[in-house]
């Protein structure tokens, strides 16, 4: 039997670790163009600032001798072929000014400052070098932050590895026991020494823990009791049945004997699921014709009191199964369809797939949320709700996958999909 919520894990945009790693990423990035840019502009700056230092003082010196009568140093001159255009009107309204542009394919600082006629007295300094060293400066800038983010990366990236994979390992236990492996635990080795220092991932593994050694322990208790009070009742039913068959013949009698029947009924079906709940059963293989056996269930069914079946066999196949097993997960079926649904109740046999269908209400919203529960019956239905529990323990045993669903033009549909052969 193969019962699951309808709402399991919800499918995931992205793992912690690609998140993780994305982040880490893209604040490396960030750091680095800040560092980068705060470097590239710092040592920008010097650079910059000592050569317009050199140009003005050359264009200081260059102003002396102009004015001396001097002949001018080689780089100096009277509106020399390319200057900046921006830099000559600055000059000739009266004032001094630096610049950076390309001279002879060359990068040059030059300076400016007024002289006669409303021309410009400029000196051209090679400004290569520096630029060379800043395009060095930004190529090493890029290559550290790169080399830094990788590292950055493949450390960030080993660290949430390992925390993710200890979540990955809390998911897959808690997974097992919801499916009721309540014998599975994560046991972290951070919450069995006290000593070292507890994270949120080993808080969670321990939470995790305790609640499942707290939730086995009660549902032992529960099994327990279930069984203990079903073996408690077998000796004084088995009295109460004998002391019912002595009673006089008459409606009163039918009565009792009614009801002991009832209570015995109930006690076997609480011993059985006690046994189911331990997993204590075994199967007893062997081939059986889904046919036959079909068509034995429903005779039974109808012996113990049950409405009409119809079978239906569209495609019979041999199965390697326990017919008793079988016989009862079947027999539980159609006793419910009869009991909780109305006629008519058809099975139908096509392959490994067996299903049971009633044409009443259909299975009430719970059942096909979260499955069969014991004592649990909708409205004032008859029962215990253990018939559909037992069936679904057997299947379970079986290997048999038994789903419940509601047809669409109403009534009950229960089917039962058998194991393929070994």
């Amino acid at each position: 039997m193969r019962l699951r919520p309808r709402h399991l894990l919800p499918r995931r945009a992205g793992t912690l670790a690609v998140k993780a790693a994305a982040f880490i990423t893209v604040m490396c990035c960030a750091l680095a163009a800040l560092l980068g840019a705060l470097v590239h502009v710092s040592v920008t700056h010097q650079t910059v600032g000592q050569a317009r230092d050199r140009a003005l003082q050359r264009l200081a010196e260059a102003t002396e001798s102009y004015e001396a009568g001097e002949t001018l140093r080689r780089g100096a001159g009277l509106d020399p072929p390319g200057l900046p255009e921006s830099l000559r009107r600055m000059a000739a309204g009266g004032e001094r000014g630096t610049m950076v542009a390309e001279y002879r394919g060359r990068p040059t600082m030059w300076a400016a400052g007024p002289a006669d006629g409303g021309r410009a007295l400029a000196v051209g300094i090679d400004y290569a070098q520096q630029a060379r060293t800043i395009d060095g400066l930004d190529r090493a800038i890029v290559w550290s932050s790169a080399l830094a983010i990788g590292a950055t990366l493949l450390v960030g990236a080993f660290a949430v590895t390992r925390v993710t994979r200890r979540l990955h390992t809390t998911a897959r236990v808690a997974r097992r026991i919801t499916a009721g492996d309540l014998d599975a635990r994560v046991g972290d080795p951070r919450t069995k020494d006290p000593a070292r220092p507890q994270d949120e991932v080993a808080a969670v593994a321990a939470a995790l823990d305790s609640m499942a050694a707290s939730l086995q322990g009660k549902l032992l208790a529960e099994q327990r009791f279930t069984a203990d009070v079903a073996h408690e009742l077998r000796t004084p039913l088995t009295g109460l049945h004998a002391a019912a068959e002595l009673l006089p013949p008459g409606r009163p009698t039918e009565l009792v004997r009614d009801r002991v029947a009832a209570l015995r009924t109930l006690t076997e079906d609480l011993l059985e699921i006690s046994r189911l709940d331990t997993g204590r059963e075994r199967l007893d293989a062997d081939t059986e014709q889904l046919g036959p056996l079909a068509e034995r269930v429903v005779r039974a069914a109808r012996a113990a009191g049950a409405g009409p079946t119809e079978v239906r066999v569209v495609r019979d196949v041999s199965v390697e199964t326990d017919r008793r097993r079988l016989e009862r997960v079947l027999g539980n079926l159609v006793a419910n369809a009869h009991r909780h649904g109305r006629a008519p109740v058809v099975l139908t046999v096509d392959g490994p797939v067996v299903t049971v269908r009633d044409h009443g209400e259909g299975y009430p919203e719970y059942l096909l949320a979260h499955g069969p529960q014991r004592f649990r019956t909708e409205g004032g239905a008859k029962g215990h709700g253990l018939g559909l529990t037992i069936a679904a323990g057997q299947a379970e045993v079986l290997g048999a996958r038994l789903e419940f669903a509601n047809a669409p033009d109403g009534g009950a549909v229960a089917t039962l999909t058998l194991p393929p052969p070994p």
